[in-house]
């Protein structure tokens, strides 16, 4: 393999990028005992959701030509509970599918398919929790990990090829985390769960809780986030979520302006579906759902709230 230093096309704001996530993180996880909890789940919080959107684009292909060379960047796993493998399967399925948002298809849709009995009224019960911004953002971190960790159970179970291997390797990693955190850092489990991975999970859906909705046309299920600049730096421009869709290779200081030239395009692509930053997100769907349970094919829609 060749070393970084010899490719010609290392995108080296990436690199960069890298270099301040695990710099960071192991500067504030050394850090911790002096700065106040507040302050630590803000940096901490940051920095696990950064390391995600790092993984992001690193699952698209950057910041070199060896796709090895990436993932071993992007392997640590500093939030714990989430392979990198597993991610990387699940968002290549979810680029690939056909049916953004349709929960029989799309790996990260959110909408309710068809169901019946007490399993069914309680992930019903669950979706509606999470429906508004607010339920998210508190109650979403514990259903993402809770429903990861199902899933993964059941493929183990069935003797997927290569669940356990990911799972073994996955378990290493968190060894040498836990072990820096605890022997190095003096960081408890449960401080770090606090000021570092809840928040980091709450940030990353933040992110995605206004991303995708149900709609007749492809174009129309990728929504955009404008005008988020401190965001937008913290999810690598991914808020501009319909420019990414277009062209998911692209690396992420590039999506900004790929972005302003075809505004007009993507954004009558998407029927209009705009926000005006962050803000807009929060105040329409703090307290409203950003849409209904089940998904439109399998239930008439009585007022898309996302519309």
């Amino acid at each position: 393999m060749q070393s970084i230093a010899s490719r010609r096309n290392v995108e080296w704001l990436t690199v960069g990028l890298a270099v301040a996530v695990y710099g960071g993180w192991m500067a504030v996880t050394l850090l911790q005992a002096h700065l106040p909890t507040p302050v630590l789940a803000v940096l901490g919080g940051w920095l696990i959701a950064w390391q995600g959107s790092l993984q992001h684009e690193i699952i698209h292909g950057h910041p070199t030509a060896s796709r090895r060379l990436n993932e071993a960047l992007g392997a640590a796993p500093l939030s714990l509970w989430l392979p990198f493998t597993v991610y990387r399967r699940s968002h290549l399925l979810h680029h690939a599918c056909e049916h953004l948002a349709h929960p029989d298809h799309d790996p990260e849709a959110r909408y309710l398919g068809l169901g019946s009995g007490w399993r069914h009224r309680t992930v019903r019960f669950i979706a509606g929790l999470q429906a508004t911004l607010i339920g998210r953002l508190l109650v979403g971190p514990f259903v993402e990990v809770a429903r990861l960790g199902w899933d993964e159970a059941r493929r183990v179970a069935r003797g997927e090829p290569g669940a356990r291997a990911e799972w073994a390797a996955h378990a290493a990693g968190v060894a040498v985390v836990m072990t820096w955190l605890i022997a190095v850092c003096q960081l408890s489990l449960a401080r770090y769960l606090l000021c570092f991975v809840y928040p980091g999970i709450a940030l990353s859906l933040l992110r995605s809780f206004a991303e995708h909705r149900a709609d007749a046309t492809p174009g129309g299920q990728v929504a955009v986030v404008e005008n988020a600049p401190v965001l937008g730096l913290l999810f690598l421009n991914n808020n501009l979520h319909a420019a990414h869709h277009a062209w998911p290779t692209l690396p992420w200081w590039r999506l900004p302006a790929r972005y302003r030239i075809h505004r007009p395009a993507l954004l009558s692509a998407n029927g209009g579906l705009v926000y005006d930053g962050y803000g807009e997100v929060f105040a329409r769907f703090a307290v409203r759902p950003h849409h209904t349970l089940e998904h439109p094919a399998f239930a008439p829609p009585t007022g898309e709230a996302a519309a």
